[in-house]
């Protein structure tokens, strides 16, 4: 069963690979070819990957089979949209999971490691945006805990896409809820 663990700077040229495969594999049927290299140029690569990494305002995890990346989610520390009402809010930026790795616990282990490290960090509220059109997503967030407080707009290539803010109060995870 593969493992999830803090990303190493050794694991960008992994990383990138499945960040913008699980990318693509999640959204390229609904968009554009253009809009998805676009976003994936912008977004994806081993330098951005490494830098991500080294970034300490970002906590990024990953987990993996020994053999390759199967998933990963990363943790952003800063500012949050207003309809987020936190003192210390943290986001995660991006979850995803290899399709052939859907509905074998990954994304929940996933789900685990950057939610302790929110507590870690003393989070009060966890937020993120997801894909108005991404109906899987949701509900995997709504098991989680996760209720939706606003949206905004995701730019993808030319295209502003609709994306709603779900969050959490982590202090709810600290007590066990």
């Amino acid at each position: 069963m593969p493992t999830a663990r803090r990303a190493e700077p050794t694991d960008a040229a992994r990383l990138a690979a499945v960040a913008e495969r699980t990318f693509r594999a999640a959204f390229g049927s609904s968009n554009t070819r253009e809009n998805m290299d676009a976003h994936c140029a912008k977004a994806y690569g081993e330098t951005i990957q490494a830098s991500e990494i080294a970034n300490p305002e970002i906590e990024t995890f990953v987990c993996d089979d020994s053999t390759e990346l199967v998933g990963y989610v990363q943790l952003r520390w800063g500012t949050a949209p207003p309809c987020v009402l936190a003192l210390r809010p943290a986001e995660i930026q991006r979850i995803y999971v290899d399709q052939q790795w859907h509905g074998k616990g990954i994304a929940q282990a996933l789900m685990s490691q950057v939610l302790a490290a929110a507590t870690r960090g003393n989070a009060d509220q966890i937020w993120l945006g997801v894909w108005e059109n991404n109906p899987r997503a949701v509900a995997f967030y709504q098991k989680c805990g996760f209720n939706k407080v606003g949206h905004h707009v995701f730019q993808l290539g030319n295209d502003p896409q609709h994306d709603w803010i779900l969050c959490s109060d982590v202090r709810s995870w600290r007590s066990g809820a």
